[in-house]
């Protein structure tokens, strides 16, 4: 379920950050729902009075239940640069969740490895290699304390694998709060999961500068 409206953080010729907020997508699907691009285009045509089409790349993805930081490119140019800046593992994401078991180790790193279940829209998880469609997953986590009946975790990916923290979590017996299809025993209210990207560094793809956004602590809305 879509909440709230986004958040510009950040704007210049050659990028635009924004905070998606939870239940929006990235990509539009069968339910015709308004995606965080398109609304990215219409804000961009108004504010600069931009006659026919707005260029936006789209340079990596949230899942719709998830909220948080994400850049968008501006420009061709920006669009390439930035998806070879993602592919060679040069930006850092960070992101912030509630879980409702403790993990036995209050920080670890885990790899797993992950393959695609296209038909349940989700990923398998195992320990090891088992073939090419199987890929490397990797996350540092930390706990950070307690919220409420739950516990807060940070969350650092190394490598972005589809639902790879959500996967990762659910494997240590701590799966995030309000998803479902990774064994929360909670639904969240409105439908969506208890993750956020809270932080994104990179180095900026014509400037040469390096940013650093980080959002508040999250409202989670349980």
């Amino acid at each position: 379920m879509q909440q709230g409206t986004p958040n510009i953080i950040f704007e210049d010729n050659h990028i635009i950050i924004v905070d998606k907020p939870h239940g929006w997508l990235v990509h539009g699907d069968k339910t015709n729902d308004q995606t965080i691009g398109d609304w990215l285009k219409q804000y961009i045509k108004q504010k600069y009075n931009k006659p026919g089409d707005v260029f936006l790349g789209t340079v990596h993805r949230l899942d719709r239940p998830v909220g948080g930081l994400m850049v968008f490119a501006r420009t061709s140019k920006s669009l390439e640069r930035l998806n070879k800046s993602f592919a060679d593992k040069h930006v850092k994401k960070y992101y912030q969740a509630l879980v409702q078991n403790c993990p036995e180790k209050l920080s670890a790193y885990l790899v797993h490895w992950l393959r695609k279940e296209e038909v349940r829209n989700s990923v398998e998880l195992r320990n090891d290699a088992a073939g090419q469609e199987w890929k490397k997953a990797e996350t540092n986590y930390q706990v950070l304390g307690k919220y409420n009946q739950y516990f807060l975790i940070a969350l650092e990916p190394i490598t972005g694998r589809k639902h790879q923290l959500r996967a990762q979590m659910a494997s240590i017996g701590s799966p995030i709060v309000g998803d479902l299809k990774y064994g929360s025993k909670i639904r969240c209210s409105d439908g969506n999961i208890a993750l956020k990207c809270t932080g994104l560094e990179f180095i900026h793809p014509v400037k040469k500068e390096r940013l650093c956004f980080k959002l508040d602590k999250p409202d989670w809305n349980i």
